[in-house]
């Protein structure tokens, strides 16, 4: 992604992230300061939640379970202890007022160019990224690009 889109994804998963600790509960369990640098694991985690949501709840439902939804829920509780940031719990553990996730404390950081969003491009599997859709590529009759 260019910096760009990371921002721009960044801004979107603040927005779901809102939601699920406002729907589930969760205001108790995920720092408010989750998009921080040292909070990576968590960063991962909950991307990871997100994606599986738009998967369970907006993707093709023919290649859904039967249970999908209460599938994710299970995940969601699973993970639900890995999220916890310990060094944040002076402060940050209390319920703040609802925000805007584009709001002053994102934006802010956002502003400060916190390094990472304008970092060069990275990924930790990719080649086995370019691998899997070479293979796609084939089976589909193609070549890969």
């Amino acid at each position: 992604m260019t910096p760009a889109d990371r921002q721009q994804r960044l801004v979107e998963l603040a927005a779901w992230v809102d939601w699920l600790i406002s729907n589930h509960h969760l205001h108790r369990k995920i720092p408010r300061c989750w998009y921080r640098d040292g909070h990576e694991p968590v960063l991962e985690i909950l991307t990871g939640l997100y994606l599986g949501w738009v998967r369970t709840y907006c993707g093709d439902p023919t290649r859904t379970g039967t249970f999908g939804e209460l599938a994710w829920i299970k995940e969601l509780h699973s993970v639900t202890p890995y999220l916890a940031a310990p060094a944040c719990e002076e402060g940050h553990q209390d319920r703040p007022p609802r925000k805007k996730p584009t709001g002053e404390a994102l934006s802010d950081w956002l502003d400060d160019d916190p390094g990472w969003i304008a970092a060069a491009l990275y990924h930790p599997a990719e080649a086995e990224a370019n691998r899997l859709a070479a293979a796609d590529a084939m089976k589909a009759g193609g070549w890969p690009s």
